[in-house]
């Protein structure tokens, strides 16, 4: 397959071209567009934004996103939102869930999302979701091809089994385990399974098993967190993020739209594809990140320092330091503090916690905690090594010693998450989870 090409930067003004000459010069919105091609702008934010945080992408396309068959309802009950569903009563209990099993019948991408847990109000645009998906039928599969436009909220996705295929109006995006993708809010999309060539190279998989995990970021878009001390370098630095180049699909036929809006998901038919874009401009785009090149910052003398230091993106909320979502990633590590419990600290928090296991082991949890299950503490609900790590650390001869072949992550959220009724009534909720800290005494 043709290798793809990415243009690097978060935050950065792009411009990309499928065909020679088809991105105006000097003027978004010329009398004629060239090629017979229409202008379209996707705002990302309002107009009135500051110049700084203002995010929008002009497109030049085939057809206008406006030529679109009437949209009626579409049966995904698993798929929920904080506005739609029946809140559970829910005791202040630690929570956790086995990994989850992957479908038996053909599933696509829309159809193996499942929802865990929400908080917010799409609405009030505040919160999250939290999902996880399985799939084994590519969204080009179907009888027709389909796409999916979230109107509610950017989708950040962090795959655990199975490289993606994401392609996208303004490009295409293959993305493996360990990396994730970030797909702007109202920006169509459609999810395949890439599968490992013998030559080393990937390719559409026809009957390829992906998995992995959702949220959906219905506040402030996500960006880089400050820095503050640490300097201007560190952590995840902006030119490793990757945007797509320009990808025309000019095919012709019907093509099914999913919609996901105002927390209901939708059907209609468009007449040809949407990824009919054949040149762009503009900082409202699709990225993906590879977490090897995550910077971690350290304690190199005493002290497990907070874990705000593992954030990668953050979406703030109305109070300053407190973040509507902050995504943060455990990936390997030197550990060299003396005198120190390594693993994290016993904790009580104030956000609320949500985790995930890409591969490896978590070093607060070595047994109960596997790649593919989940993990939700909230607010103020008590936390920390089991029984096994609290052991371990507190007798081992504390030499510097690498934590190698792993990747968690946290989803953090100053709202209570409510779990789903999927979640909670699922077979691969842990029943005994509270049993792994029993023998603390």
């Amino acid at each position: 397959m043709t290798t793809l090409t990415y243009q690097s930067g978060f935050g950065n003004e792009f411009a990309s071209e499928a065909i020679a000459g088809a991105l105006p010069v000097g003027r978004n919105s010329p009398q004629r567009v060239a090629h017979g091609l229409y202008a379209e702008l996707i705002s990302g934010t309002a107009f009135t934004a500051p110049r700084h945080t203002n995010r929008r992408t002009w497109v030049y396309r085939r057809q206008p996103s406006a030529v679109m068959g009437e949209y009626a309802p579409y049966s995904q009950p698993l798929w929920t939102s904080p506005d739609t569903s029946v809140a559970l009563a829910q005791a202040p209990n630690p929570l956790r869930w086995q990994p989850f099993e992957l479908p038996h019948k053909p599933t696509d991408f829309v159809d193996g999302i499942r929802t865990l847990a929400h908080n917010g109000s799409i609405a009030m645009q505040s919160g999250i979701g939290i999902h996880v998906y399985a799939f084994n039928q590519n969204m080009s599969q179907n009888k027709k091809s389909r796409a999916l436009v979230n109107s509610d909220a950017e989708m950040l996705i962090v795959p655990q089994l199975g490289a993606l295929r994401i392609t996208t109006e303004l490009g295409i995006l293959d993305v493996r385990p360990c990396e994730i993708a970030l797909v702007p809010r109202g920006m169509a999309f459609k999810v395949d399974c890439l599968q490992a060539t013998a030559d080393g190279a990937r390719e559409l998989g026809e009957h390829s098993e992906c998995s992995g995990y959702i949220c959906e970021n219905y506040g402030a878009h996500f960006r880089l967190p400050e820095l503050g001390p640490i300097g201007s370098n560190g952590l995840a630095n902006s030119r490793d993020f990757l945007a797509p180049c320009a990808a025309l699909d000019d095919s012709v036929g019907e093509f099914e739209i999913i919609k996901k809006f105002a927390g209901h998901v939708w059907r209609g038919v468009a007449p040809r594809s949407p990824f009919n874009v054949a040149a762009w401009h503009g900082n409202w785009v699709p990225l993906k990140y590879d977490t090897a090149h995550f910077m971690t910052i350290g304690s190199i003398s005493f002290d497990h320092p907070d874990p705000s230091i593992f954030t990668v993106l953050t979406s703030p909320s109305d109070t300053a330091g407190v973040a509507n979502c902050d995504f943060v990633i455990f990936p390997p590590r030197w550990l060299v503090a003396e005198d120190t419990f390594r693993p994290p600290w016993y904790h009580r928090n104030v956000m609320s916690e949500f985790m995930g296991l890409v591969h490896g082991q978590y070093d607060a949890k070595p047994g109960g905690f596997k790649p593919g299950g989940a993990s939700l503490h909230n607010s103020f609900v008590p936390h920390g090594p089991d029984n096994e790590a609290f052991s371990k650390a507190s007798q081992t001869v504390l030499a510097p010693h690498k934590l190698d072949n792993t990747l968690a992550f946290m989803l953090e959220s100053r709202y209570v998450l409510q779990p789903t009724e999927y979640a909670m009534k699922s077979d691969r909720l842990d029943k005994d989870y509270f049993n792994c800290w029993k023998g603390l005494s």
